[in-house]
């Protein structure tokens, strides 16, 4: 279950001081403020849910005499019609939270959704599905708690999370005069005992020296399937291969094929298709 954080909730608040929540002229100028209702939000679409919490929470945060019940936990398989969540009270304070409840509650779902094809398509195999940090700026809390929620794990939330050597690190520190070996003997070194460090390699040369110094987490960047197997092979439990670049529905079952421990897949939080959901107001 996701945690309303003050974070989450001033996220709330400043989604809704961008919709001009409480200066609406058209609730305002035709809803009779004492109009009871009940709204009930369902699904469009087959799809898994997430971010329910989240959507009752900016109905509570626009009126907290809303009263609010979620009918369904994150996690659950969805399909047209199926019923999520429901609110009761001032019609007024229900459609003035509408949008920013269902955008929340739409894009959440869309991640878990595309997310749960990932690990059902992998299923099977030892390999685990795992965002990046290309989400939204602000979301990101949000962005993977529903990446968890379609069955997916987290790579790291934020820099302070563990050391990541890319390439622009390499070439940074190469133009000092350390090949990629030494930058790597450098970041555990430095590095305090309980961060792990994992570097980028693109060819099984690199693969062979970030091994032979002791990376912890080798990545495999936009690397072919035969060098990807053959990695597997040389790496033989000494670290954890993470494969990344460009994987797809249409390829990651492939990847997963291959052996490795771990694939990254940027587009599960860069390019969400919100999963499609409405609220019927009832009287």
């Amino acid at each position: 279950m996701i945690h309303l954080t003050p974070d989450v909730q001033n996220l709330i608040d400043r989604a809704l001081a961008e919709d001009q929540t409480f200066n609406d002229p058209t609730t305002g100028s035709i809803i009779p403020p004492d109009l009871k209702g009940l709204g009930v939000i369902r699904s469009k679409a087959n799809g898994v849910l997430a971010g329910v919490e989240v959507s009752l929470a900016v109905f509570r945060r626009v009126d907290p005499q809303l009263r609010t019940e979620a009918l369904l936990p994150d996690g659950v398989a969805l399909s047209p019609g199926v019923a999520v969540a429901r609110v009761e009270g001032s019609a007024a304070s229900i459609l003035r939270a509408e949008r920013i409840a269902l955008n929340f509650l739409q894009r959440m779902s869309g991640i878990a959704t595309d997310t749960s094809r990932y690990v059902k398509v992998v299923e099977g195999f030892k390999a685990r599905i795992v965002d990046t940090r290309k989400t939204v700026p602000g979301l990101r809390y949000l962005d993977k708690y529903a990446v968890r929620a379609g069955g997916g794990a987290n790579h790291r939330l934020n820099l302070a999370d563990g050391i990541l050597i890319k390439d622009n690190h390499i070439a940074a520190l190469r133009s000092q005069g350390l090949s990629l070996g030494d930058t790597v003997k450098l970041a555990l070194e430095r590095a305090p005992f309980t961060v792990r460090v994992e570097v980028e390699v693109t060819n099984l040369e690199e693969l062979q020296e970030a091994l032979e110094v002791g990376a912890h987490i080798i990545m495999l960047d936009n690397m072919s399937l035969a060098d990807m197997r053959r990695a597997v092979e040389i790496v033989n439990g000494r670290a954890i291969i993470e494969a990344s670049g460009g994987i797809n529905l249409e390829t990651v079952r492939a990847v997963a094929e291959t052996g490795v421990d771990i694939i990254s897949v940027g587009s599960l939080t860069h390019s969400v298709r919100a999963l499609d959901m409405s609220l019927d107001l009832e009287f």
